[in-house]
C-alpha cells in the first residue's frame, strides 16, 4: 500500500493501518479516508483508471476538487465537503483542511500562481488561500480567513483582511497524529 496513504490514514483515524477487516472498513465507510485512498492511486498504471472513476464519483458527491496538486504525506481532510485545491498548489506534511476551504490560483497581477504551504498547517472552515504566496510551517489559518499574502512560520492568521499573530505553538492541539 502507498506509504503516503498510510500516513494519511494514520492522521485521519489516529490508528496505524493493519491488514485486517477493521482497517479496510475504515477505508470503505469513512469517505475522507476513501477519497484519499483513491486520490493517492490516481496516477498508477492499471488501477489509476479505476481510481479516476471513483474520484469523479466522490468529487461530485462530496464537492471535493483536488487536482494533481503536490500533497505530501499526512494529509487530513476534516469534514470533507466542498474543498477545492488548485492543481498547481504545493502542500507540505501534516496539513489539515476543513469544509469549504479553497486553495486557489491567482490568474493575474503580482501574485500570479498558486500557494506553497509548509508543514503542520491548519486551514479552517471556509478559509481561502490564494495567489503565489508562501505559508510557513506551524501556521493556523482561522475559519473564514482570506489569505493572499505570505505568512511566516509559527503564526496564526485571522480575519478578512487577515491579521498575523505570532505564536510559537500555533497549531498545538489542532494538528494531531503528525507523521
Amino acid at each position: 500500500m502507498n506509504q503516503k496513504f498510510l500516513c494519511d490514514f494514520y492522521r485521519m483515524t489516529g490508528k496505524k493501518f493493519k491488514r485486517n477487516i477493521k482497517s479496510y472498513l475504515n477505508i470503505m465507510f469513512q469517505h475522507n479516508v476513501r477519497y484519499m485512498y483513491w486520490w493517492r492511486k490516481r496516477n498508477k498504471k492499471f488501477i489509476g483508471k479505476i481510481a479516476r472513476v471513483f474520484l469523479f464519483k466522490y468529487s461530485k458527491k462530496y464537492g471535493l476538487e483536488i487536482g494533481n496538486a503536490k500533497i505530501e504525506e499526512g494529509f487530513y481532510l476534516g469534514h470533507p465537503y466542498n474543498i477545492t485545491i488548485n492543481e498547481e498548489s504545493i502542500l507540505g506534511k501534516n496539513i489539515n483542511i476543513h469544509k469549504g476551504a479553497t486553495i486557489g490560483k491567482e490568474n493575474r497581477g503580482k501574485k500570479l500562481g498558486a500557494p506553497k504551504i509548509g508543514n503542520n498547517v491548519y486551514i479552517g472552515v471556509n478559509s481561502t488561500v490564494v495567489g503565489k504566496i508562501e505559508i510557513g510551517n506551524d501556521v493556523l489559518i482561522a475559519p473564514n480567513t482570506y489569505v493572499n499574502f505570505n505568512v511566516p512560520s509559527h503564526s496564526i492568521v485571522i480575519g478578512s483582511p487577515g491579521v498575523i499573530i505570532p505564536n510559537e505553538k500555533a497549531t498545538e492541539g489542532y494538528v494531531n497524529f503528525c507523521v
